[in-house]
C-alpha cells in the first residue's frame, strides 16, 4: 500500500492548483494544512474511544453513520496528515535550523498513534479484518515516512529525543491492530480452532494383528464401540443445582460456554460432548438466565470480532500497552518542562492536545478494559489470591454493575398493512418532496418500528426449545427434521393439515409475507369484534411482535433469511395493494383490513394471477379466513387460534435462525445484536442444530 507516496504526488499538484488563489489565501492555506490535518485526527479518534463500543447495544442509525464517517476518515486523515509532514521534510532546509519543522516533526509519530486505531473499534464490518496485510505493508511504510520526517527535523534538540519514544508507541499501537486483525481474519481463526490431528489406531498393525491371528486359527470378529451422543448422556449439571444464578456465576458460565461453541462462530462442528453438557445446564435453568448466558457469550464474540479485545486482554498485550503508555506520558512529562520560547504558541498548543488527547485515549481505554465482562471475569477467579486484585474487583463491582448493557434488547417492527395505506405521516416532507429520487429507498424506512423484546416472548422462545429438546435428542434424524421445520411440525402436531399449503408447500419467503398479512388480519377481524381478553393476551401480542418482526427482517435484512426472492414478492404485493386501494375509500388500517377480507378468494388467487405475478395479497386473505374459521370448529375457540399463530411463528423464527450463516448473525452484532442471533444460539446449546458431531466410534478386535 503505497498510499503515502499517492498522497504525496496529488499533495503536490494539489499545491500547483492552490496557485491560482490570492497570495493572503495561498498563505493562509500553507500555514494552516497540516495544522487543521492533525486536529480533525485527534477528534476522529476521541469520537471512536468514545462512541465507539456503543454499537454493542444501540441501533441509532445516526450513531453508526457517525463512527462509518469516522472510522473510515480516521485512517484517510492520517495518511494525509503524514504525507504534507513529509512534502515539508523535503523542502526543511537543515541550514536553516527551522524551529516550527522540529516541533511538527513530533507530530509524525503521534500519527502512528491515530492509524493504530481504538480499541473499541478495530473493525467496522467483518470484511476489515481481512484486510490485515494491507494493513501490515501500511505499518511499514507509514513507519519509514514518520521515521524520516523525524531524522530530516533532527538538530540535537530536546523534542528530536522525544519523537524516539513516540515512535516506538506508535509503533507498538499500529501492530497490536494488525495483530488483532489477523488474529479474527476468517481463515486464521478457523484454523485456531481445529483440534489436534488425531491418526486414529494404527492402521497396518491392526491389520498385522488380524491376519495373524486368523493365521493361527482363531475366530476373529471386529466389534465396533460407538460413543452415542444421546444413549451416552451424562447430566453434567444435575437438577438440584437450579437455583438463581448470581452474575457473577453467568459470566464463569458463558465463558466456559463460549469456549466450547468457538467453532459455531466459524461454522464448524460442534462436538457432542460440549452439546451434551450444554443440554444438561439449560435445561436446568430459567429463560432469563438462558438469555443472560447467551447474551454475554454474544458479547464477547462482539469484543472479539470488533475490537482489540484479543490483544488487550493477553498477557503480552498489557505488557505492550504499559510501555506504549508510559512512553507517551514521559514524553509529556518531558514536553511541559523544556523550553518552548523559540516556537510557535499554536504549535506548543496543538502538540499538547496530541499529547494529552492520546493520553485520555489511553485511560479511557483503560476504564473501558477494567469495566468489561473479561476483566470482571478474571478478577471474579482471583479475588481471593491477591489482596490489590480483590480491592479492585470491589472498587469495580461498587462503580460498575455486572449486570451491564450488553444488547439493544430490542427488535425491528414493520407493519405491512401500514405501508400499503402510507398510514404513516412523512418526516421532513418538503426533503422527500424536494428530492423525489430519494423517496423509494427511504420509503420502507419511514414505517420501521422498534420494540422492546418483552419477557414474555423470551419465556415463549425458551418453553417452546425445552420442549422440542427431548425429539432433538432422541437422535440425529429427528434433530435435522426440527431443525427443517418451519411451521409444519406445529400444524401437524394440532392436526391443521389443511394450512400446509402455506407453509410447505411454498418458499420460505412467500410462507412469511402470507402468514404476516393473515395475522394482522385476523389481529384486526379480533379487535373489531372488542374480544379484548383474546387480543391482548399473550399469544395474540407475541404472534404481532414476531410476524411484525420477521417481516422486518425480510426488508430490513434479507441476507439473514433463507434465499428467495422475498423483495419481489413484496414489491409486486405492493403494487397489486396500491392498485386495489386506489379503487376504495378507508378510514384506517382497521377498515383497510375489513376491505381485504370482503374479498372473495371462493377462485384461488394463484389461478387467476398466473406465474408472473410474485403477489401474495389475496392468498393472504384466503388464509386469514381460514384461520377465523377454525373459532367455529369443535372444541377451538379465539384463544387455541392464537395459540396456533403464535407456535407457527415460534417455529419459523426458529427455522430462520438456524439457517442464517454465522457470518450475517455476525454483522448485526455491530449494529445492536438481533434477536435472531441470540435464537440461534440458544438453540445451538440446545443441539438444536445441524452443525454437530454425530457420534464417535471405534472397532477392536474379538478372538474367539
Amino acid at each position: 500500500m503505497l498510499v503515502t507516496i499517492f498522497s504525496s504526488l496529488m499533495i503536490t499538484k494539489r499545491r500547483n492548483l492552490v496557485q491560482i488563489f490570492p497570495e493572503r489565501l495561498r498563505k493562509l492555506f500553507d500555514e494552516w494544512e497540516i495544522r487543521t490535518a492533525v486536529l480533525l485526527s485527534i477528534t476522529l479518534q476521541c469520537i471512536q474511544i468514545l462512541f465507539g463500543d456503543r454499537r454493542k447495544f444501540s441501533t441509532s442509525m445516526k450513531l453508526r453513520i457517525i463512527l462509518w464517517l469516522a472510522y473510515l476518515s480516521s485512517d484517510a486523515v492520517a495518511t494525509v496528515s503524514l504525507s504534507i509532514l513529509s512534502c515539508n521534510a523535503g523542502r526543511h532546509n537543515d541550514d536553516s535550523n527551522d524551529k516550527t519543522f522540529v516541533i511538527m516533526a513530533l507530530w509524525a509519530p503521534l500519527l502512528l498513534l491515530h492509524l493504530g486505531g481504538t480499541d473499541t473499534i478495530t473493525a467496522y464490518s467483518l470484511e476489515d479484518n481481512e484486510l490485515w496485510l494491507r494493513h501490515l505493508l501500511g505499518l511499514a511504510v507509514q513507519v519509514l515516512v514518520a521515521t524520516y520526517v523525524v531524522l530530516r527535523a533532527w538538530v540535537s534538540v530536546t523534542l528530536n529525543f522525544l519523537a524516539i519514544p513516540l515512535l516506538v508507541a506508535g509503533t507498538i499501537k499500529y501492530g497490536e491492530r494488525i495483530w488483532t486483525l489477523w488474529n479474527v481474519s476468517r481463515s486464521h481463526f478457523r484454523d485456531s480452532l481445529f483440534p489436534h490431528p488425531d491418526a486414529g489406531p494404527n492402521y497396518a498393525r491392526y491389520m498385522e494383528e488380524y491376519e495373524s491371528k486368523k493365521e493361527e486359527g482363531f475366530n476373529v470378529t471386529l466389534e465396533t464401540l460407538i460413543e452415542d451422543p444421546i444413549e451416552g448422556n451424562t447430566n453434567f449439571y444435575p437438577a438440584e443445582n437450579q437455583i438463581n444464578l448470581k452474575e457473577a456465576d453467568i459470566l464463569q458460565y458463558a465463558n466456559n460456554f463460549f469456549s466450547m461453541f468457538k467453532p459455531l462462530f466459524a461454522d464448524l462442528i460442534l462436538s457432542f460432548h460440549d452439546v451434551q453438557n450444554s443440554q444438561s445446564f439449560f435445561r436446568n435453568r430459567s429463560y432469563s438466565e438462558a438469555f443472560k448466558v447467551v447474551e454475554v457469550e454474544l458479547g464477547f464474540m462482539y469484543d472479539l470480532t470488533y475490537t482489540k479485545a484479543v490483544v488487550v486482554y493477553s498477557l503480552m498485550g498489557v505488557i505492550l500497552r504499559i510501555i506504549e503508555f508510559l512512553s507517551t506520558i514521559s514524553v509529556l512529562c518531558v514536553f511541559v518542562r523544556v523550553s518552548k520560547d523559540s516556537y510557535m504558541t499554536t504549535d506548543v498548543i496543538i502538540t499538547y492536545v496530541l499529547l494529552i488527547g492520546a493520553i485520555i485515549i489511553e485511560i479511557r481505554s483503560v476504564i473501558v478494559l477494567l469495566s468489561s465482562d473479561w476483566a470482571m471475569l478474571w478478577l471474579e477467579k482471583h479475588k481471593n489470591i491477591d489482596t490489590v486484585v480483590d480491592w479492585l474487583h470491589r472498587m469495580i463491582s461498587l462503580t460498575i454493575p455486572l449486570a451491564r448493557k450488553r444488547w439493544s434488547n430490542t427488535m425491528g417492527q414493520y407493519n405491512l398493512i401500514q405501508f400499503f395505506i402510507k398510514d404513516r405521516p412523512a418526516k421532513f416532507d418538503f426533503v422527500v418532496d424536494k428530492f423525489k429520487f430519494l423517496s423509494s429507498p427511504l420509503e420502507k424506512y419511514r414505517y420501521k418500528d422498534i420494540e422492546k423484546v418483552p419477557d414474555s416472548l423470551k419465556y415463549l422462545i425458551f418453553e417452546e426449545l425445552l420442549r422440542r429438546l427431548p425429539i432433538a435428542s432422541s437422535n440425529f434424524d429427528a434433530c435435522k427434521k426440527i431443525v427443517a421445520s418451519r411451521g409444519d411440525w406445529v400444524l401437524n402436531q394440532e392436526n391443521c393439515e389443511d394450512f400446509l399449503w402455506s407453509i410447505t408447500a411454498v418458499e420460505f419467503d412467500k410462507s412469511l409475507l402470507l402468514w404476516h398479512i393473515a395475522t394482522e388480519l385476523c389481529y384486526s377481524c379480533d379487535l373489531k369484534k372488542k374480544s379484548s381478553p383474546v387480543v391482548e393476551g399473550l399469544n395474540c401480542m407475541s404472534s404481532i411482535l414476531l410476524s411484525r418482526y420477521m417481516l422486518y427482517l425480510l426488508l430490513m435484512y434479507p441476507f439473514t433469511l433463507p434465499n428467495g426472492i422475498g423483495q419481489m414478492r413484496f414489491q409486486d404485493t405492493c403494487a397489486e395493494a396500491t392498485e386495489f386501494f386506489e379503487a376504495k375509500k378507508y378510514k384506517d388500517d382497521r377498515h383497510a383490513c375489513e376491505l381485504l377480507l370482503g374479498v372473495s378468494t371462493d377462485i384461488s388467487p394463484s389461478d387467476v394471477k398466473g406465474h408472473i405475478c410474485k403477489s401474495v395479497l389475496f392468498d393472504a386473505c384466503r388464509l386469514a379466513e381460514e384461520l377465523n374459521k377454525l373459532e367455529t370448529k369443535e372444541g377451538w375457540d379465539g384463544w387455541k387460534k392464537w395459540d396456533l399463530i403464535t407456535h407457527v411463528w415460534v417455529e419459523m423464527l426458529f427455522y430462520a435462525a438456524s439457517h442464517c450463516q454465522w457470518t450475517d448473525h455476525a454483522q448485526q452484532l455491530r449494529r445492536g445484536g438481533e434477536l435472531l442471533t441470540h435464537v440461534w444460539l440458544l438453540m445451538a446449546h440446545f443441539g438444536i442444530t445441524e452443525q454437530v458431531e454425530v457420534g464417535h466410534s471405534r472397532t477392536r478386535l474379538v478372538i474367539k
